[in-house]
């Protein structure tokens, strides 16, 4: 008579805190009593805003213990398992679990986007065309272009081909917030026609984007963050082919690994297209990270 592949009440407890320990390892500790029925379930990773759950686990406690975590909000995702398998059968049972829980994940965050993307159009619809003065427009030294407004934030509209998905909302105090659940991977705010066979640039913030188009008259994608270029960029290019891509980065000039310009470079390189930086003149405060500082900067010193 065969043994079943099953854990113990006490194993499964012990299973539940080790992956516990994984979670609280990865993300920081938290207060939280992981439930393994196979099932995803959401949580608050430690850091991210109050009232947010951006984690997600699926832990399965039968047979080798064995699941599958990350979060939503920096697209991250890990597996775990008690043991090494000690047979063929046992890996396979854990490629299966860590499949079903990554469909699971898939799924969930398909309903979380679309969700969010409802919300963004319902927000942009009855919102109002962006006050000139607010603060946030004057301290860039921006135009509003197509920025809309709800009470006192900003609504900067994230596309996806063509069509509103996210919302990024930016307060009197600069503070910039998407949308819970939103989709940020591969969107972006766009300023201005795309046209075949002419110039197309691609940075990183609105702010930085709005100066761009109005110093260049040219067409701008905002990709919101450094990491998201390469992505946006490839997106770009299947959709508008015929585009002269331009890569604008941000240079992070006092941040360790200067980010901006590292992952600027890496997005020219891998859309195979042309790279700008900021040109800082002789002078300029090593605070200064994108177009938009300089311009301001100089327009300061005029």
């Amino acid at each position: 008579m065969g043994l079943a592949l099953r854990f113990t009440p006490f194993a499964v407890t012990d299973a539940v805190m080790l992956f516990r320990d994984k979670l609280a390892a990865t993300f920081g500790t938290m207060d939280l009593q992981p439930v393994a029925d196979g099932s995803i379930h959401r949580f608050h990773v430690p850091g991210d805003k109050l009232g947010t759950h951006n984690g997600w686990y699926v832990l399965f406690a039968d047979g080798i213990a064995s699941g599958c975590f990350g979060s939503w909000k920096v697209g991250t995702s890990y597996t775990w398992s008690s043991r090494k398998p000690a047979d063929p059968l046992e890996a396979q049972l854990i490629a299966q679990r860590i499949e079903q829980a990554k469909r699971q994940r898939d799924a969930e965050q398909h309903q979380r986007q679309q969700a969010a993307a409802e919300y963004a159009k319902r927000l942009w619809r009855n919102a109002l065309r962006a006050d000139p003065e607010h603060p946030y427009l004057i301290a860039k030294g921006c135009r509003p272009y197509n920025l809309r407004q709800h009470a006192d934030l900003l609504l900067v509209p994230l596309c996806l081909s063509g069509e509103l998905v996210n919302l990024q909302r930016i307060a009197n105090d600069g503070q910039k917030r998407f949308l819970s659940g939103g989709r940020v991977k591969g969107c972006y705010s766009p300023l201005g026609l795309i046209t075949a066979d002419e110039p197309l640039y691609l940075c990183e913030g609105w702010a930085t984007g709005a100066t761009l188009h109005a110093e260049t008259g040219h067409p701008v994608a905002c990709a919101m963050n450094a990491g998201n270029l390469l992505e946006t960029g490839r997106h770009l290019n299947r959709r508008h082919p015929d585009v002269v891509l331009i890569v604008a980065g941000d240079d992070d000039r006092q941040t360790e690994g200067n980010p901006g310009k590292t992952l600027a470079i890496a997005a020219a390189a891998g859309l195979d297209c042309e790279l700008i930086l900021p040109p800082w003149p002789t002078g300029a405060p090593l605070h200064l990270t994108d177009f938009n500082d300089l311009r301001q900067w100089q327009e300061a010193r005029a």
